[in-house]
């Protein structure tokens, strides 16, 4: 396969500008939230202390993130080096995914001038859940820069540091791996402690291990997302032999996701409460039709070798899984007493600049920094 290089192709295009201006508006929003606080822009409450901001950038967007914590499992674990030229680009998306994450939660929390009492062993909840999340995530962020470190001085010829820093990155890529396991699992564990606030149809003592698996599924869909857009918009090449071989085990992941997803519902007895028409059952529905379109489409080998279905099926899972997680933060939870929340203008627009900037930041490196394989030319 082409090694990976700078694209070196015109940055400010339109697709640029525009997420420039959404992130600028974003911006403004942001002004007006630090100066005059969170309640001057969000819906939130006290019966739902978190909503888009934690529910979509942070649960969300770290499993979208978790492109480079799901190919270092096959990489490095399961000895699969095959699969080595696909690591770089999702290594740059965690990197994204999870620095944004974590400035997303810095917007979120009422008093975030505190947020540094986090570190501080003093001060530390060891028997909390969301403290292990905290903790998991600021250190992992550090970790996948570290770990993308050589690809920043191999741009600028630093290569005895390069070559330093090579001798040790094993201790970071175990991190790497340990880290996005702890906590992406803990992200289901802390919405156990709603009880029966949580909705029968996502209320599980299986929660953790669910999180688990649509992080890994999340992952590796993410990486052939992202592989075909890159090649339908940068030009760079075919990467299909890989996805078409990723593809094979997908289904079996996939498999024991839905077959725990649904048992878990209907055994508790619950899962007429899918048919009965309101809004978390017809979520319900959706977020599990899109898995398991993506089973159907995955479970049959002519379609693993078909971009077009590949890409399908991927999508499917991205939006299934995503849903999934939305569903047991926002829509599958009911605090009572007659709390509601639907994000405001300005959470919308807010969330919408984080995924722009990382939109632009991820223009910015492909054109910089060896990252993709080296575009085709027309």
């Amino acid at each position: 396969m082409t090694a990976p290089a700078p694209l070196n192709k015109t940055i400010y295009t339109w697709n640029f500008k525009a997420c420039a201006v959404i992130a600028g508006l974003a911006g403004l929003f942001l002004l007006w939230r630090f100066f005059f606080g969170i309640g001057s822009v969000s819906n939130m409450n006290d019966g739902y202390p978190w909503g888009i901001w934690i529910a979509y950038d942070v649960v969300v967007g770290t499993a979208l993130a978790c492109g480079g914590y799901a190919m270092a499992l096959l990489v490095y674990v399961f000895n699969k080096g095959e699969y080595h030229p696909l690591v770089r680009p999702a290594l740059m998306t965690s990197l994204f995914g999870y620095t944004l994450a974590g400035i997303s939660v810095m917007i979120d929390l009422g008093r975030y001038w505190q947020a540094y009492n986090i570190f501080l062993p003093w001060h530390s909840n060891l028997h909390s859940v969301m403290f292990e999340v905290a903790v998991c995530i600021g250190t992992y962020v550090m970790v996948l820069w570290v770990e993308f470190a050589p690809t920043i001085l191999e741009k600028y010829k630093a290569e005895q540091l390069r070559v330093r820093l090579n001798r040790v990155i094993f201790v970071f890529i175990a991190l790497g791996i340990l880290l996005p396991t702890m906590h992406q699992s803990s992200l289901g564990t802390m919405m156990l402690m709603a009880g029966y606030k949580l909705s029968p149809l996502w209320r599980t003592g299986f929660l953790p291990l669910l999180f688990l698996l649509t992080a890994l599924l999340m992952g590796y869909a993410i990486v052939m997302v992202e592989s075909f857009i890159c090649q339908a918009w940068f030009k760079t090449p075919s990467e299909m032999p890989l996805l078409s071989k990723i593809a094979e085990f997908i289904p079996w992941l996939l498999g024991v996701y839905l077959l725990i997803r649904l048992e878990s519902v209907n055994l508790a007895g619950n899962l007429a409460l899918a048919f009965n028409g309101s809004l978390q059952g017809n979520m319900f529905l959706l977020e599990n039709a899109l898995l398991i379109a993506a089973f159907v489409i995955l479970v049959q080998p002519k379609n693993r070798v078909r971009s077009k279905m590949l890409f399908l099926a991927s999508s499917a899972i991205v939006l299934g899984a995503a849903l999934y997680r939305i569903d047991t933060y926002i829509i599958g939870f009911d605090p009572g007493t007659g709390w509601r929340y639907f994000p405001s203008v300005p959470e919308l627009v807010i969330t919408l600049g984080v995924v722009a900037t990382e939109g632009m930041a991820y223009m910015w490196v492909v054109n910089k920094l060896a990252v993709l394989p080296k575009a085709e030319h027309a």
